[in-house]
């Protein structure tokens, strides 16, 4: 059977599969059982499980996963993003959209510390959406920014997906991605801060200003700022610093992180036994979660693989594309197309195998594409009908709020996403100076 006929067959099962509700871990592992034996080859499911347990069982980067997890979930029982959101809330309540603005640094905050977007997005959105909607904020303009704000947390490290993609993509050290997303993930949620400001300058009633009764004094709002600053800016140098300045390994770092998480839930009086079983409980569920796909997306690609699949998929992008800008615009349009129905993580063990050796056939830097395609890979959170953050935001909105309004409202981010794609396309340097400047070359 030829290459291109199996990769029609597996591609086919695999839409069939996710199409019909089925966990995307069981469709993809079921799919490389499927295609081994229709293609005439079971005996590469041998070889697939000894590939799933030397490359994906003995991977010493991806202990990092659930650590961050565990660090993100102690980081929400200590209750500090509550207050420092209530104190740049009172900071910024005399500007005209400052709530909107707080739910901006708020965010890039959690992602510097978190990286979890289910996790980011309920938070801000149980802390900010009510009282932006009580305020007169406009339900579309609300949700949209809680939605795409919090997913900044896949783009900022640390990040989950960075540390994922490190680990499949042969060269890259998660330093090296980690350094090259800060720049873009930072200048991102600033280009939605300054949305928000125009937004609010052009239309100020779409995001009023704070009734005067409510505003305290700013001394009072500067020591409530500084106080509850301190931990979440001693946990990302703990982890940053250590990282970008070569103490320590993702692995590592990420222990440092759960550490300090666990020190500050401690010292806030917010430790209890039942929330720290609970936490646990929680980690091992996201980790299997994640990692059961990872062993899936393996198997699929290890038969995509053996059986010419692979090959023939790498044939029709080359013949789609004769230079390397095209070739990076249809592999993003790629992704984009399905981030509409995948989540990141089965975007990037399905893609990276096919795209890496094309971009490193064309002589394109490959951290630049990497921290590209992570830019876009935000939009498989936003883009419908499976956007994940769009239902995060449903479940968590009030009966007031339409789910044609959380859709209207993530479209203007999505097009901020695409902008940031061509500063990073025209402007390589946001991606490659920092990594330069800290590990050469």
């Amino acid at each position: 059977m030829s290459g291109e006929t199996i990769a029609l067959i597996m591609s086919g099962l695999l839409l069939l599969g996710l199409f019909m509700g089925h966990p995307l871990a069981m469709v993809l592992g079921g799919t490389a059982v499927l295609g081994a034996v229709i293609a005439g080859k079971p005996m590469v499911l041998g070889i697939v499980i000894n590939r799933i347990f030397g490359d994906v069982l003995d991977n010493y980067v991806l202990i990092a996963i659930p650590l961050f997890v565990l660090m993100a979930r102690f980081l929400s029982d200590s209750g500090v993003t509550d207050k420092m959101f209530e104190a740049l809330r009172h900071l910024m309540s005399r500007v005209t959209g400052g709530l909107g603005l707080a739910v901006v640094f708020i965010s890039i905050l959690l992602a510097a510390t978190t990286g979890i977007i289910g996790a980011s997005i309920t938070v801000m959105g149980m802390m900010a959406l009510r009282p932006m909607l009580q305020y007169g904020y406009d339900k579309r303009l609300a949700t949209g920014l809680i939605a795409s704000s919090g997913c900044l947390g896949i783009l900022i490290p640390p990040s989950i997906m960075l540390i994922l993609m490190a680990s499949y993509a042969p060269g890259l050290s998660v330093g090296q991605l980690f350094a090259g997303a800060m720049i873009p993930g930072v200048v991102l949620g600033l280009m939605y801060a300054i949305y928000v400001a125009a937004i609010a300058w052009f239309k100020p009633e779409w995001a009023p200003p704070v009734a005067d009764e409510e505003q305290i004094s700013r001394g009072a709002m500067w020591r409530m700022l500084i106080v509850e600053a301190v931990p979440p800016l001693v946990l990302i140098l703990g982890i940053l610093g250590s990282l970008l300045a070569g103490v320590a390994t993702a692995t590592e770092a990420s222990a440092i992180g759960a550490v300090l998480a666990l020190l500050i839930v401690i010292l806030r009086g917010r430790f209890e036994w039942r929330t720290f079983y609970s936490a646990l409980l929680e980690t091992g569920r996201t980790s299997a979660m994640i990692l059961f796909i990872v062993v899936g997306a393996t198997a699929f690609t290890g038969v995509f693989n053996i059986t010419g699949g692979l090959r023939a998929s790498q044939d029709l992008i080359r013949g789609l594309a004769d230079d390397p800008y095209t070739l990076v615009a249809v592999m993003l349009l790629v992704v984009f197309i399905l981030g509409m129905f995948l989540d990141w993580t089965g975007i990037v063990l399905l893609s990276f195998p096919i795209f890496l050796p094309l971009v490193s056939e064309m002589g394109i830097e490959p951290l630049w594409f990497v921290i590209l395609m992570a830019v876009v890979l935000q939009t498989s959170f936003l883009s419908p009908p499976f956007g994940y953050a769009l239902f995060y935001m449903r479940a968590i909105a009030p009966p007031e709020v339409q789910t044609t309004d959380i859709i209207k409202g993530v479209l203007p981010f999505i097009g901020l996403i695409i902008v940031m794609c061509a500063m990073i396309i025209l402007f390589p340097g946001l991606v490659t100076w920092l990594p330069a400047t800290l590990y050469g070359g």
